[in-house]
């Protein structure tokens, strides 16, 4: 979530410092109030500035070096959690789904606490991280200890590969929640080469299950997006994360090619930013109320989502919100589902501030979601969880089938059970 909104579309940092005036250049985060287990490893106090860029090797590669690279490198890491390549008990492949976790606080421990037990007895082989995994403006370095504090240690017991996309927070810099510096996710990629759990070998990627095997015709296939060069609260300065500029285009080339090419049954894109929203940060073309300018707005995350995506896959999940949101496919999403999973470790104001069509929606709780996939059927569970007893509770369950002959989606939602 973007908590510092500028006063007007396209700002700049410096425009938007000089705006707010003096003294916001030389504020400092406020402590953290972690978790006693976190407490206990010493939570240094993190400050606005960012510091030197790290990863900036891996930057200046081209797309395709900097997946072999990244590639090359985890192939070296010891013990690492294995993408599955076989559906769990239950004959399904059952996915963790989680957004906008990584503040290392009590919240995020009590959601992480009351997954664990449903991936346990669900047997769930992947997690998916949707963005705002290091707040608040992201690691300072491939190495940086809020990795350990606000992925690692939290997430102990989870242990599976998880498919992490970046998030504002994560490409911020002087401005936590930015999003104005995206060479900042380097770090992030850079990082995935020495974790167990964090899978990034680029800044957008995809993945297949079943892992291995060379089975030509996947089940489910993801798609994960960086959406943050198209929906920043400031200007890109740099050139090539434009809105228009190198890495915006040979990404959506990718996406168009990838999704073209796809044989999975399911496809799923994975991307910080919503296309639809009820929640209080609203839709792609209009985030926070700002229908003008290249990059505030999101109006070029909205053309890719509708020239792209939708129509395509059949689920685009995102965070951002800190919301849980399962939104119904309509004809202006020519079938594609939105899910809003953003209550990992904040929560939204409890209102809904807009009238997209929902299967379920919850405003005000901390949460996650499991998305189940076999040949026939895509279901997605929501579970709300309670902060003080770590417990997670069943609030929906949305269910679309579709004929192993055919690829046709022929299901309806389904209620609660």
């Amino acid at each position: 979530m973007c908590e510092l909104i500028p006063p007007r579309a396209d700002l700049t940092e410096d425009q938007w410092l000089r705006t707010a005036g003096p003294g916001l250049a030389d504020a400092a985060v406020p402590d953290d109030t972690p978790d006693a287990a976190a407490a206990a490893h010493g939570v240094h106090r993190r400050t606005l500035l960012g510091g030197a860029v790290a990863g900036a090797a891996l930057a200046a590669l081209p797309f395709g070096a900097q997946q072999r690279a990244v590639a090359a490198a985890r192939a070296g890491a010891a013990d690492r959690f294995p993408l599955p390549s076989a559906p769990g008990p239950s004959g399904e492949y059952a996915v963790l789904i989680t957004g906008d976790a990584g503040t290392g606080k009590a919240e995020q421990y009590a959601v992480t606490a009351a997954a664990r037990e449903i991936c346990r007895t669900e047997g769930v082989g992947l997690a998916v991280g949707l963005g705002d995994n290091i707040y608040e403006n992201g690691p300072e370095s491939d190495h940086d200890s809020e990795f350990d504090e606000k992925f690692e240690r939290p997430n102990t017991g989870i242990d599976v590969p998880w498919l992490m996309v970046l998030g504002n927070h994560d490409c911020s810099g002087l401005v936590p929640g930015s999003g104005g510096d995206p060479s900042r996710g380097d770090r992030e990629v850079a990082y995935a080469a020495t974790s167990r759990r964090w899978y990034m070998p680029s800044r957008y990627y995809n993945v297949t299950l079943p892992a291995g095997g060379g089975r030509p015709d996947p089940l489910i296939e993801f798609f994960a997006l960086d959406t943050n060069p198209v929906a920043s609260s400031v200007v890109q300065l740099d050139p090539h994360y434009r809105w228009d500029g190198p890495y915006m285009r040979e990404q959506r080339r990718w996406l168009d090619t990838a999704l073209r090419a796809s044989r999975a049954r399911w496809k799923v894109v994975l991307g910080h930013h919503p296309y639809l929203n009820n929640g209080k940060h609203g839709s792609a073309g209009s985030y926070d109320g700002f229908v003008i300018g290249h990059y505030t707005s999101g109006v070029h995350l909205k053309e890719l989502y509708e020239e792209v995506v939708c129509g395509r896959a059949d689920v685009i999940m995102s965070g951002h919100d800190h919301t849980l949101q399962i939104l119904e496919p309509t004809d202006r999403t020519r079938g594609t589902r939105q899910l809003v999973c953003g209550a990992a470790s904040k929560t939204g104001d409890g209102t809904a501030h807009f009238t997209h069509p929902a299967a379920w929606q919850d405003f005000s709780r901390h949460g996650f979601m499991l998305l189940k996939v076999s040949a026939g059927a895509m279901t997605i569970d929501a579970y709300t969880v309670d902060v003080a007893t770590k417990k997670a509770r069943l609030a929906h369950r949305t269910r679309t089938t579709r004929p192993v002959a055919a690829g046709v989606p022929v299901g309806a939602p389904a209620g609660v059970r």
